[in-house]
């Protein structure tokens, strides 16, 4: 069932929201592991690691070193194309302008230190500036 017009609205101000609050969890949120996977990729990758499995038991099977390296490298170079196409990431700029996302709101300068106290106070101050508590 479609939405109407007025929850449509309703969730597009909703979604601009959450982003000014806060962009980082957003886009974790928008981003799925799935929509970034290159499925062929993970597939070559995969029956690569399976091949090169293959390999490797033939070649300690048989006493033949070549054919144990050989499943060995291949099994590497499948990890390799797999971990690749799961961690391949889109432009993030030409994402958000397809989904109409708004421009990121402009960053606060960091705090001196990197703990957690000290970004706990920067986003303390950040509302406490903005009249949110």
């Amino acid at each position: 069932m479609p939405l109407s017009d007025h929850e449509a609205r309703l969730l597009e101000q909703m979604e601009r929201a959450l982003y000014a609050e806060d962009p980082k969890f957003a886009d974790s949120l928008r981003k799925s592991r799935r929509a970034n996977m290159d499925r062929r990729g993970a597939a070559l990758g995969f029956g690569g690691i399976l091949l090169g499995l293959g390999l490797l038991v033939a070649g300690v099977a048989m006493p033949f070193v070549p054919l144990g390296l050989l499943g060995f490298f291949t099994m590497l170079a499948g990890a390799f194309l797999t971990y690749r196409a799961v961690t391949a990431k889109s432009a993030p700029a030409a994402e958000a302008a397809a989904a109409g996302a708004p421009a990121a709101p402009p960053k606060a300068p960091k705090a001196t230190g990197n703990g957690l106290m000290s970004r706990l106070e920067e986003r303390w101050q950040q509302r406490k500036d903005r009249g949110q508590f």
